[in-house]
């Protein structure tokens, strides 16, 4: 495929995306049109095979495929209404997929929507990676502020070790943080909170949060009294999330969030450059 034609497809592909409900999203006919077929019942078949393959994958097909209906103008100012469809940009590839792969058009569609929908992935992926960081985070600081606010009550570092551990147990359900260590897997160097999930590290946070708060507000003091509060808490963490479904001791371990911080930090310094060395071109 020359240069010429990659260049002039990209540039309608771009241009024929518009926002539709805050969701970047093309036009089902614009894209037969771009895709070269010349009857819209044609498209459609392949439409209708791109929706099959987006259920089978486990997608709801109606976040991705949109029915609307629009005006056109068939000649001498009148128009009438069409039937369309709101396409994401995963629509738009599963489409791709499903076409005629020998049209120059669908050749290219296959790749312009693959990798714009991978780029997609990257940036949702580091989003939740930066979430799970800074939950890690906040966790070892609610966690020192405890330590603290206990310190001052007659509770060692010993005692406090002993509260959380208890705090755990009350979270998972009866397995103790070394139960759960072995159960998901981590090296006894480790903390338990480093491997696991962003919600059950935010569970863990909140009640934290609830005991440095009320230990204050009911002046509560020594080992025994704390870490009865501590796990009433954490009893109470995990009731709502069973409610809503949720077992803290079934979800599978996390990526050790040491090693995701250090891969943000690698990408930063990258994307760090990369901006330095356009300001230096355009420069």
């Amino acid at each position: 495929m020359k240069k010429e034609l990659i260049h002039e497809l990209f540039e309608k592909f771009e241009q024929s995306c518009y926002i539709y409900k805050d969701v970047e999203c093309w036009s089902a006919r614009e894209l037969q049109l771009l895709f070269n077929y010349s009857e819209w019942r044609n498209f459609v078949k392949v439409v209708d095979k791109a929706k099959e393959a987006c259920k089978n994958v486990g997608e709801r097909v109606f976040d991705h495929f949109v029915d609307l209906n629009k005006m056109v103008e068939i000649g001498s100012g009148s128009s009438r209404s069409v039937e369309d469809i709101a396409l994401t940009r995963y629509a738009c590839y599963l489409i791709a997929q499903n076409g005629d792969s020998l049209k120059n058009e669908i050749a290219f569609a296959q790749t312009y929507f693959a990798v714009q929908t991978r780029k997609q992935e990257l940036i949702e992926q580091r989003l939740l990676d930066i979430e799970r960081v800074i939950a890690r985070e906040k966790l070892s600081k609610s966690e020192k502020k405890l330590s603290g606010i206990i310190f001052e009550r007659g509770v060692d570092e010993r005692g406090f070790a002993v509260i959380r551990s208890k705090g755990d147990q009350a979270l998972f359900g009866g397995f103790s943080t070394q139960e759960m260590k072995k159960k998901l897997a981590v090296p006894d160097s480790k903390p338990l909170a480093d491997f696991l999930p962003t919600l059950i590290i935010k569970a863990k946070d909140f009640a934290t949060e609830l005991t440095s708060h009320n230990v204050v507000e009911k002046d509560l003091r020594g080992e025994q009294m704390i870490s009865a509060e501590h796990v009433d808490n954490n009893k109470a963490v995990r009731k709502m999330l069973v409610q809503r479904g949720v077992k803290p001791e079934s979800l599978p371990a996390s990526e050790d969030v040491n090693t995701v911080k250090k891969r943000l930090m690698t990408e930063d310094k990258k994307i760090l450059k990369e901006v330095k060395e356009v300001k230096k071109k355009k420069n």
